[in-house]
């Protein structure tokens, strides 16, 4: 069984002019800390790029989840593999330098066998996310919304994919959370239980229980069975008129909101391209989308301004730094 006592490791140096926290030590041990904390659920925002990390670190999340769909849709693929390992980490690497808090990384099943996963849980590690969740289907998945067909992994063989990423990242702030798909699959309590159980030995640090009924009632089973020897995760995209009270009286460890921010762009791109064509024109548009300033604010304009101001023009400033003075100006 994985250790999960907290342990306090100085950050990184700072590795970006707009995240100078930096995400590579303080942002991984935070990770740990959140999918640690029994007493009360931390909540996980679905990011799919930098913008949507960016919006969710403003609005006070303190970490991210980097979805598979969502970044698949993103790409303009389908969740069902059609995105590679290596796509992925460009975006994760992307949303680690635009906020900096801990990014906890749908890896699908690994992408393939223990080899696959623990050589995409290195290159996730590397560009800068704090941990990495694996679910025991076999490659290629599909969505576990989609269909029926949803052909789980042996029990053994996907014990040897999270002993090889264990393995191949030795850093113990790094996150490895083992996805059960029993429930989506069809099966009852005892095969998550038991697919439980076995994770643990193999080293993971957290089990994320699925299930796409709309209500909570086979999850909260699962809690309750499971007496907290790891921490749990959940995902309650379907069941979520569920109140977040009842998962904190389940003791449920971490909650992730995996799609929102997708869906909502979606709705709203779709919303002012139907407005624009049918008025042929933006007023009406206009003030149901972000200004520029916002956009701008977001982006970290602000900073560009003030390092042409230090580094390139340091007695008058030019470029952004005086179009920043000609703003507070007027």
């Amino acid at each position: 069984m994985s250790d999960l006592r907290r342990v306090r490791i100085p950050p990184e140096k700072p590795r970006h002019p707009r995240n100078p926290n930096g995400n590579g030590g303080e942002g991984v041990l935070a990770l740990r800390d959140i999918i640690c904390i029994r007493d009360s659920p931390s909540f996980l925002m679905e990011a799919h790029d930098a913008r949507s990390a960016a919006i969710a670190q403003r609005a006070g999340f303190k970490a991210l989840w980097a979805s598979g769909l969502s970044i698949s849709s993103s790409l303009g693929y389908r969740d069902a593999n059609e995105a590679s390992w290596s796509e992925v980490a460009d975006v994760v690497e992307r949303m680690s330098r635009a906020a900096n808090i801990p990014i906890l990384v749908d890896g699908d099943s690994g992408f393939g066998d223990f080899n696959n996963a623990r050589l995409v849980a290195t290159h996730l590690h590397r560009r800068g996310a704090g941990g990495v969740c694996i679910e025991d289907k076999t490659f290629p998945k599909m969505n576990s919304f989609i269909g029926d067909r949803h052909q789980l992994a042996e029990i053994e063989e996907f014990c040897g994919r999270l002993k090889a990423v264990k393995d191949s990242v030795p850093d113990h702030r790094f996150v490895l959370v083992a996805r059960i798909k029993a429930l989506i699959a069809g099966h009852g309590q005892d095969e998550a239980l038991s697919r439980a159980h076995a994770y643990a030995e193999a080293g993971a640090d957290a089990i994320l229980i699925h299930s796409r009924k709309p209500d909570p009632t086979e999850i909260l089973a699962f809690a309750q069975s499971w007496h907290n020897r790891l921490p749990v995760v959940i995902v309650p995209t379907k069941y979520y008129r569920t109140p977040v009270a009842e998962y904190r009286a389940a003791r449920i460890s971490t909650v992730i909101w995996a799609n929102h921010n997708m869906r909502a762009a979606l709705a709203a791109m779709r919303d002012v391209c139907n407005r624009i064509i049918r008025e042929e024109g933006l007023a009406g548009a206009e003030r149901d989308v972000a200004s520029l300033e916002e956009l701008f604010a977001l982006m970290g304009y602000d900073e560009l301004a003030s390092a042409e101001t230090h580094y390139l023009w340091p007695k008058t400033g030019t470029g952004a730094a005086q179009a920043s003075r000609r703003d507070r100006s007027t």
